[in-house]
């Protein structure tokens, strides 16, 4: 279980219980923030976003909620154009796009979701629970999950994506029309 405290100058420490026994504290300094960074007329926009803790955890539990919004459907073939950049000695440096992970292009979205949820298969906790879709089509509407807990497995990083602080920036287009764009920064403790 989490817990979070408030201290007089903003700063959130948080005391997760391992097992019963271990306590761990964490101070966060409040880095996570996203917005949206396309223009007034994009069809898809993200209308709020929730995540704790800060830093993010792993492995540990993240606590998460977001709502959304999009005009159209959003339909193969998709792309999004990830930037990542790692702080390293107070500067921003970009990290390339390494086995599928960090400033990469992933072409075709829905193919992704494919391979990593086969058709006909049900979506995995919590979208199945909270109706949300896991496979192209998006249709046109409002989506929302609430408040939801999620527990990040011990996953092997790689070497460069260990703790820090990162800003990341997602533009989704299809056939090279902009359909969204989101960007955020975020700290990580690994451990």
């Amino acid at each position: 279980s989490v817990s979070a405290y408030q201290v007089d100058n903003g700063d959130t420490f948080y005391i997760r219980t391992l097992h019963n026994k271990k306590l761990k504290l964490i101070l966060s300094q409040g880095t996570f923030s996203w917005a949206n960074c396309g223009g007034e007329k994009e069809p898809a926009v993200l209308k709020s976003l929730s995540i704790q803790p800060d830093p993010i955890s792993i492995p540990g539990d993240l606590q998460a909620s977001a709502a959304g919004f999009t005009a159209v459907n959003l339909t193969a073939p998709l792309t999004v154009n990830v930037t990542l950049h790692k702080e390293v000695a107070g500067v921003w440096v970009k990290i390339p796009c390494i086995e599928e992970i960090g400033s990469c292009v992933y072409d075709d979205v829905c193919q992704l979701l494919n391979e990593v949820i086969p058709p006909g298969q049900d979506c995995p906790e919590p979208l199945y629970t909270y109706g949300l879709p896991c496979h192209c089509p998006f249709k046109a509407g409002k989506y929302s999950m609430p408040n939801t807990y999620f527990d990040l497995p011990p996953v092997e990083l790689p070497s460069w994506m260990t703790s820090g602080n990162y800003k990341a920036m997602g533009v989704l287009t299809r056939n090279e029309q902009e359909l969204a764009c989101l960007k955020g920064t975020f700290s990580l403790k690994s451990q």
